[in-house]
């Protein structure tokens, strides 16, 4: 399969645009007793912005399970905390024992073989450079670095609840991004990433009964075997307890690898497509589950193929693990002890991130709806696909989480940063529901067709890179001929909702008036469906004045009139048709349900209620 890895021709898509890049270079050694490692790190960090720096910042993600962390304090804080990461209502990582806790630290650092200085604080290094990395120049850090596996607490650390040993996710100093906006050194609370593009170069040596699966590809598959071998291969006796399984990933952001001794490796080679690897544990009651997921696998990653963009590693593993499930460059891990349905549920959304996240890395402390929403949107098509759901509206469940929300009083804008939400429900609901309810209207407004048309451009123009909302916004814009930044706007930056209603109907020479009212402070086009008794009918549209473009009938078997436009400030809208008022069986705003309007009550008129 072709590989469409490049690095440099940043002109597609947006002038002027420039990222960062990181060379990895670790060797680590873990003991599997006492979940102690050491690591040697070589980072070769270019600065192709046009800025000079004086200083970097690591990510040391384990620091957060220490009793007294930023992430324990806010879980003892919060009101509605993550129901994983307590018992009894109290924070787990505020019980944890000295060998239960995680830690990152850093043993030495050097920058060109000049040690620099440097302060560890909770989640984030800062380090003062020797000497500035002037724009266009790259700098080679080398750290020697000793860190422990907590207890399974988020995500990633040992002895999950399903017995997996090692999660190793946020497991290594990362270097923080640095980008348009400036440095990007968020400590580690709840949420999730932002990291840099480049290649990793990983060797793991650990105990021989164990068999690693996650990011890259294992460069010695002959000499490990454990599943990774050519068949037929015959793998030589390791001398000693240990093993060192060596990886490299080309044009990632992150790298996560988990190990267990129980493990199951299973792979499968799909036609010009990567190779599935599924690892998973050597439960009788999981087997069959696990077994029939690889072949839905396959076709989550034809249909994510096909309807966003070509999957361009040679690789996907699927791996049991972690606390729930979470995307990583090239794999995943997910808790394996679920219903079938469940199962391949996790494994569709966690794959979609490989798009929506580890292609088009957004920034998740800061757009966090454009990860989770636009993996959710495009995983209820597959899930609607894969599994024959044959649901009318794949999206329901998002937009009624969202008019739960609305109904709440607890939302926030969609712009408020991941760590900043006051409630987790709301952070819940705003990034993942209300954010695949972002591209499910979007479709309304601009049409289906256009909305796909829209994704594969997307994906397209700015894989590889670090998208923005207004990215997407001006990739819609393009491929629909309208203006959207009123759309992006109140959707993102405000809470503002839409309410539209049916004011008034009524006779008028020999026809009918019909009177609309806009009560909701977003604007939006209007599509409105009218039954007449005969059983015909006709659909009107009324295209948003500040939209200046109108979408195609989406409605092609129903004849379809264009009104004038709405300008958004007037709050009523009337016209005219000329059926008389007793002709009328029943006038509906929005018959696809497809725009969120909060009101649904006052978008039905029937003759014989009024």
């Amino acid at each position: 399969m072709a590989m469409v890895l490049g690095f440099h021709g940043y002109s597609q898509g947006n002038t002027g645009y420039w990222q960062q890049e990181v060379d990895y270079t670790m060797k680590v050694a873990m003991d599997v007793e006492t979940y102690r490692y050491t690591g040697d790190q070589t980072l070769v960090y270019t600065n192709n912005s046009p800025d000079d720096l004086t200083r970097v910042y690591y990510h040391m993600y384990f620091n957060a399970f220490q009793p007294g962390s930023e992430m324990d304090i806010r879980l003892q804080s919060i009101s509605d905390p993550d129901k994983r990461m307590v018992v009894d209502g109290k924070s787990r990582i505020a019980a944890l024992a000295p060998n239960e806790i995680g830690f990152l630290k850093p043993l030495s650092l050097t920058q060109d073989g000049k040690a620099v200085s440097y302060n560890l604080e909770g989640t984030v290094l800062v380090v003062s450079l020797d000497h500035p990395i002037v724009s266009g120049a790259s700098s080679t850090f080398v750290m020697s670095f000793e860190g422990q596996v907590p207890l399974q607490i988020r995500r990633s650390g040992r002895d999950n609840k399903e017995g997996v040993a090692l999660s190793m996710s946020q497991w290594y100093p990362k270097m923080a991004e640095y980008d348009f906006e400036g440095w990007h050194a968020d400590p580690y609370i709840a949420r999730e990433f932002h990291g840099v593009w480049g290649n990793f170069d990983v060797s793991i040596t650990l105990d021989k009964r164990y068999t690693i699966g996650g990011t890259g590809y294992l460069q010695n598959p002959d000499e490990i075997g454990h599943g990774y071998e050519a068949p037929g291969t015959k793998i030589k006796k390791a001398k000693g307890k240990t093993l060192t399984w060596h990886f490299k990933a080309p044009m990632v952001h992150d790298f996560m690898w988990a190990a267990d001794p129980d493990y199951v490796h299973d792979t499968l080679p799909l036609e010009n497509g990567p190779t599935l690897h599924f690892f998973y544990k050597n439960k009788p009651e999981i087997l069959e589950n696990w077994k029939n997921l690889q072949p839905k696998t396959a076709e989550a990653m034809r249909f994510f193929s096909e309807n966003i963009g070509p999957y361009p590693y040679k690789q996907y593993s699927v791996v049991q693990g972690g606390d729930g499930g979470m995307e990583y460059a090239m794999s995943t891990l997910i808790t394996g002890e679920r219903t079938f349905a469940s199962l391949v549920g996790v494994m569709i959304h966690e794959m979609a991130h490989s798009w929506f996240q580890h292609l088009l890395a957004t920034n998740e402390a800061k757009h966090e709806w454009m990860d989770e929403g636009f993996t959710s949107f495009i995983s209820s098509l597959c899930m609607n696909a894969v599994m024959n759901q044959q649901k009318p509206n794949p999206f329901e469940g998002a937009y009624n989480s969202y008019y739960a929300l609305v109904s709440s009083g607890k939302e926030q804008p969609q712009a408020t940063h991941a760590d900043r939400y006051e409630y987790n429900s709301a952070y819940g609901n705003s990034a993942y529901s209300k954010g695949e309810v972002f591209l499910a209207q979007l479709g309304y407004v601009m049409g289906q067709d256009k909305l796909m048309t829209t994704l594969q451009k997307y994906f397209e123009d700015f894989k590889f890179k670090h998208p923005t909302p207004n990215d997407l916004k001006r990739t819609a814009e393009k491929v629909s001929g309208m203006e959207l930044d009123w759309y992006l706007t109140d959707w993102t930056q405000t809470t503002n909702t839409i309410d539209y209603g049916i004011k008034a109907v009524s006779e008028k020479d020999g026809g009918s008036e019909i009177v609309l009212d806009r009560i909701g402070l977003m604007p939006m086009p209007i599509d409105i469906l009218i039954v007449y008794n005969d059983g015909t009918q006709e659909t009107f549209y009324i295209p948003l004045q500040m939209m200046r473009g109108e979408k195609e009938n989406p409605y092609g078997n129903v004849s379809r009139t264009v009104l004038p436009d709405w300008p958004w400030a007037f709050p009523t809208y009337t016209f005219k048709i000329d059926k008389s008022f007793e002709n009328i069986k029943a006038i509906v705003l929005d018959p696809s349900q497809l725009m969120a309007d909060i009101q649904i009550e006052n978008n039905v008129w029937l003759p014989n209620e009024q």
